[in-house]
C-alpha cells in the first residue's frame, strides 16, 4: 500500500493522531494501554482497542512506504536466527541485515535446519532481487548446505566473531518481546515484526556516531519523511 492510497476514510479521529498512535506503539516498547494513557494525557480520548486497529490496519503500510525509501541494500548480508517462545512452543527468528543495519527480512520458522535455511535463502533473493558478494553468518552447518544451493557465488563467511551485526539487531525485537510478555502465535509474531523493522529502525539513526547536532537534523528530516508518508503533519503542529 502506497501512501497515494492509503485511505482514513470512515476514520472518526484525524490522520495526525492515527500515525502518532502508530507511531508510538512501534517506536516504543509500550502497550496499546500504555499509549491509550499517553493520548489521554494529551487530551485524546481513544481505546486501546482502536489503537491495536490502527496498528494493524496502517503499521504494515506506513512500513513498506519506509522500506521503498530506502537505498538498495549492500552486497554484504549478516545472517543470523535465535530462538523465540510463541506460546510456549519454541520456535525461530530467521534475521538478515546487510552492512548499515538495514533489516532484509525477518521471518520466523519452525526449525533450524538446512530446509529453514534454503527458504530463508531463497526468500532474501526474492526480496531483495540481487545476489550479495558476500554472506556473513555464524557456525551453523545449516547455513553451509543452503548456501552451496542456493547462493554458491557468494563467498560465505562463518565465524562468530564478524556477525556481531545480525545479533546486534535482535536487541530491540528482544526489548519489545520481553514488554509484550512473549508473543501468542506465528501469525502475529510475524506480521508485528513485519511492521516493527519497517519502522523502528526509521528512527534509530546511528546516534554514536553523530554530534547533537547532526543527530537533531537527521531527525528532523526522519520525521519529515514520516509525515509524508503518513499523509499527516506533526501532532505538535496539529494541535
Amino acid at each position: 500500500m502506497s501512501p497515494g492510497v492509503l485511505s482514513y476514510a470512515n476514520h472518526r479521529y484525524p490522520v495526525e493522531v492515527i500515525s502518532h498512535c502508530v507511531w508510538l506503539y512501534f517506536r516504543f516498547p509500550l502497550s496499546f494501554r500504555e499509549v491509550e494513557e499517553l493520548m489521554l494525557e494529551r487530551g485524546v480520548i481513544v481505546s486501546y482497542e482502536t489503537i491495536r486497529r490502527w496498528c494493524l490496519k496502517f503499521g504494515q503500510a506506513y512500513a513498506n512506504a519506509l522500506r521503498r525509501r530506502r537505498p538498495q541494500p549492500g552486497d554484504k548480508w549478516h545472517l543470523d536466527e535465535v530462538s523465540i517462545k510463541i506460546n510456549g512452543v519454541q520456535k525461530y527468528l530467521w534475521r538478515a541485515v546487510d552492512a548499515d543495519g538495514n533489516v532484509l527480512d525477518i521471518p520466523v520458522q519452525n526449525r533450524r535446519d538446512k530446509a529453514a535455511a534454503k527458504r530463508f535463502f531463497r526468500r532474501l533473493l526474492t526480496a531483495t532481487g540481487r545476489v550479495p558478494r558476500v554472506v556473513i553468518t555464524d557456525k551453523l552447518r545449516s547455513y553451509q548446505a543452503a548456501h552451496r544451493e542456493v547462493m554458491p557465488s557468494a563467498e560465505h563467511r562463518s565465524h562468530k566473531g564478524l556477525n556481531n551485526r545480525a545479533e546486534n539487531s535482535h536487541q530491540p525485537t528482544r526489548q519489545r518481546e520481553r514488554a509484550m510478555k512473549g508473543f501468542r502465535s506465528v501469525g502475529g509474531a510475524q506480521r508485528f515484526l513485519s511492521a516493527f523493522t519497517g519502522i523502528s529502525p526509521h528512527f534509530r539513526p546511528h546516534r554514536h556516531l553523530m554530534t547533537a547536532g547532526r543527530h537533531r537534523f537527521e531527525m528532523s528530516v526522519r520525521f519529515t519523511i514520516w509525515n509524508h508518508i503518513t499523509s499527516s503533519t506533526s501532532l505538535l503542529a496539529a494541535a
